[in-house]
């Protein structure tokens, strides 16, 4: 019998931000008690929890801004984004819809609220993940995956009380369709009210768990809308309970034992390689991309 991996904390949503006039998020990590590394690889996750945004004729969203260095990875629950990149990639997706996009060497990019949501207004609610790449990926050629709901791999649970949709990684042998450049996990566990679902994650992997939707006990703890559940590195098993109907993201994932240098959308391993892309940036060196 494996051991229950142990809960190092329950955190709150901290206070929402803005991120462009678009996307209203609780910044879980980097910050508070999950420093740059602890999630690794994930190194961002920024949470726009549910909010209802009004008709606008002008889609709201984030203008066009550079990244490199890692994998931005958008997870859509309600309401749509239309993404577009100076590598000529663009698309939309919906609810259920996952948006992968490995920045890597370089690129331009800008993601606004879809044309018609966006006239219609409605309710909105997406997280965001920021993927580290270790150093030898970091200038690979960027790419984007477009995964909808239908192309991820789906077990239902044994009870018939939901189902685990698996965007990255495996799950009791049914494998996701992302394309990932170390062990990555992501998950969408969907319960119906007293659903159960187990999980098995190396002890060494970074795992943590955001409540989306509804209450959940985790390792028989109480676990609210919005909160997310951080876990110590000791133990294997995880049990997920639904107190009522709820999704749960689940990420766990292989560190990246490197150092870290960040600094506004550039992920670098020194200070002389964010000096760099900054100035390739300036250079023109990420193409070009409209407002």
């Amino acid at each position: 019998m494996k051991n229950k991996r142990s809960i190092e904390a329950i955190i709150a949503p901290p206070a929402p931000h803005m991120v462009g006039d678009g996307f209203r998020v609780h910044g879980f990590f980097p910050g508070g008690r999950i420093d740059k590394k602890r999630m690794s690889p994930f190194f961002l996750m920024d949470y726009n929890s549910k909010v209802e945004f009004s008709p606008s004729e002008q889609p709201r969203g984030v203008s066009v801004h550079p990244h490199r260095g890692f994998e931005t990875v958008t997870i859509a629950y309600h309401g749509k984004v239309a993404h577009h990149d100076s590598y000529g990639n663009s698309g939309i997706i919906g609810e259920g819809d996952v948006q992968w996009m490995t920045a890597a060497s370089g690129l331009l990019h800008k993601e606004y609220h879809e044309k018609e949501f966006s006239r219609r207004g409605g309710l909105f609610q997406m997280v965001q993940l920021w993927v580290n790449l270790p150093a030898k990926y970091k200038m690979t050629q960027p790419k984007y995956q477009e995964i909808t709901q239908g192309m991820m791999g789906n077990y239902s649970l044994n009870d018939g009380k939901g189902t685990i949709e698996v965007i990255a990684g495996e799950y009791e042998g049914i494998k996701g369709p992302a394309s990932t450049f170390t062990p990555v996990h992501v998950y969408n566990a969907r319960l119906k009210k007293g659903g159960v679902a187990d999980f098995n994650f190396p002890s060494g992997y970074n795992t943590g768990l955001l409540v989306v939707e509804g209450t959940v006990l985790v390792n028989g703890e109480s676990a609210p809308a919005d909160h997310f559940v951080l876990f110590k590195n000791e133990g294997e098993q995880i049990n997920i309970e639904a107190v009522e109907d709820a999704v749960v993201l689940v990420l766990s994932g292989e560190p990246i034992d490197e150092p870290i240098a960040q600094y506004g959308p550039f992920l670098m391993n020194t200070w002389e390689e964010l000096e760099q892309a900054i100035n390739d940036v300036n250079a023109g060196k990420f193409g070009v991309l409209e407002e």
